[in-house]
């Protein structure tokens, strides 16, 4: 069972409404964590993100302003105790996944190279590129 909280601090759950200059409201819940735990895809967000900096230390059923994009304002609608914990390996995953775009980026810029050079010594073949890391 999660508690109130008074404040929002890191470790926190929180749901909040944004509120679109439109007047369409969208609601959101995150847990704030530090850097290293973020993953928002499984709403762990990062306590460095401009949300979660307008947030830290307000408390439930205030609404602040935001404006960001075409959002107006923040509600705040709860502050509780999370149930679940972020994953340990959050950072290890995305420094994996950016190695890997990049590699890919690589590969596709070396792709694209080889596609359009033609010199005196001959065009370069793009299926002679390095494809360690593509499917078959």
């Amino acid at each position: 069972m999660t508690s109130q909280l008074d404040k929002i601090t890191v470790g926190c759950e929180v749901e909040v409404e944004l509120v679109g200059r439109a007047g369409s409201k969208e609601r959101l819940k995150v847990i704030i964590v530090d850097d290293r735990s973020a993953d928002f895809a499984l709403g762990y967000l990062s306590e460095n993100t401009p949300l979660a900096k307008a947030i830290l230390g307000e408390r439930a059923g205030i609404t602040i302003p935001y404006l960001r994009d075409d959002i107006l304002s923040i509600q705040i609608l709860t502050v509780t105790r999370p149930i679940n914990k972020p994953p340990e390996d959050a950072a290890g995953k995305r420094e994996a996944m950016m190695k890997k775009t990049m590699r890919e980026v690589q590969d596709t810029n070396a792709i694209v190279f080889a596609s359009s050079f033609s010199g005196k010594w001959g065009d370069y073949d793009p299926d002679s590129i390095h494809k360690e890391n593509k499917p078959e």
